[in-house]
């Protein structure tokens, strides 16, 4: 019976990871390139094609080895994704970038979470979208869904809305800086661009079309927004246990609290690889075996997303997501603009 259920898990995990491949090769295609769609994002699109046609042939027995990827495997990657940064890092970009990075995360997250009450939108999707928004796009959305255990197709809708905004930033930057309809020095635009921009594919890519000089900046001060999801999924445990205090006090059942210790993890691993201990080599092979990894939680989230789940949400997701953008490229640019001479 054990060795039964053990089976049954592995064919769900190994139907995640043939997705996964598939995700990381059609990454490699010239259009898919040309779009920065890291193969997480490919992921979670092939994941809902299949939960919107194939998905009900799916064999019940393999749904526990979707989930234990879409949990387990989440948070191993998320731990690993701390072996893109040292804190070298974080101290030759400076106090000017930093102190954007969090003004913007803070008023985003804040924000989302005020818009969100105003739409009368659902908790959930408006804290993972502005999560999402605020920090890293589709790795703060996982990190933030897998301590307030939210429903997946909360988070694929989330996850979606972070995709479409992402990727219009990533052309419409480099046509503003080209055309000097942004006028910032490149040091400006390299902070402007790491602190705004939705996921870290999408830095990469409006950064490589403005020149090496913005991308290495902006690719830096987008990793110290990364950092910044430990703070914030702290202080978001800490409010869904005060949250669910409230609820027990009313008489209503008590949930357990999920401790984000794949957070802490998370920041280790970035003080370890401050040390530099390991060969250039092997951390970039991690860092790909992080991105497989992340892949099949994202497609495994995908898996668990239908239309009728995001009818079902409705468009106020999409009309937060918006707010937040316009926020971020307009905010963003006046906060870059005019506070970093100062600290400069």
């Amino acid at each position: 019976m054990f060795n039964e259920k053990r089976s049954s898990m592995l064919h769900g995990v190994l139907l995640i990871a043939l997705f996964s491949c598939a995700a990381f090769y059609i990454g490699e295609m010239p259009f898919v390139k040309s779009l920065s769609f890291s193969p997480m994002i490919v992921g979670i699109i092939l994941g809902m094609l299949y939960a919107n046609s194939l998905r009900n042939n799916l064999p019940e027995t393999w749904v526990p080895g979707i989930q234990f990827c879409s949990k387990k495997i989440l948070r191993i990657g998320i731990i690993l994704y701390g072996f893109r940064l040292t804190f070298q890092d974080v101290a030759a970009i400076g106090l000017p970038a930093m102190l954007i990075d969090v003004i913007i995360v803070v008023v985003t997250i804040c924000g989302g979470i005020y818009l969100g009450k105003l739409l009368k939108m659902d908790r959930g999707i408006a804290l993972l979208t502005s999560i999402g928004s605020g920090i890293c796009g589709a790795a703060a959305i996982l990190g933030a869904e897998s301590t307030i255990k939210a429903k997946p197709y909360k988070t694929a809708v989330s996850v979606s809305t972070v995709v479409i905004f992402g990727t219009i930033s990533m052309f419409l930057y480099p046509f503003l800086y080209r055309n000097g309809i942004c006028a910032l020095t490149p040091d400006q635009m390299g902070i402007y661009t790491g602190s705004t921009l939705h996921e870290v594919a999408h830095v990469v890519g409006a950064g490589d079309a403005m020149g090496n000089g913005i991308s290495d900046s902006a690719i830096i001060v987008k990793m110290i927004r990364v950092m910044m999801l430990v703070p914030v999924l702290l202080i978001t445990t800490y409010m869904v246990a005060r949250a669910r205090k409230k609820q027990v006090q009313k008489g209503q059942k008590f949930q357990k609290i999920a401790i984000p210790w794949f957070a802490i993890g998370f920041m280790g691993v970035i003080a370890f690889n401050s040390f530099d201990l390991l060969p250039a080599q092997l951390v970039a092979g991690i860092n790909t075996l992080d991105t497989f990894l992340l892949t099949m939680a994202m497609t495994a989230l995908g898996t668990e997303t239908s239309i009728d789940k995001f009818r079902k949400a409705g468009a106020k997701p999409f009309v937060l997501a918006l707010l937040l953008y316009i926020w971020l490229v307009v905010g963003g640019y006046f906060l870059v603009k005019y506070l970093t001479p100062y600290l400069m």
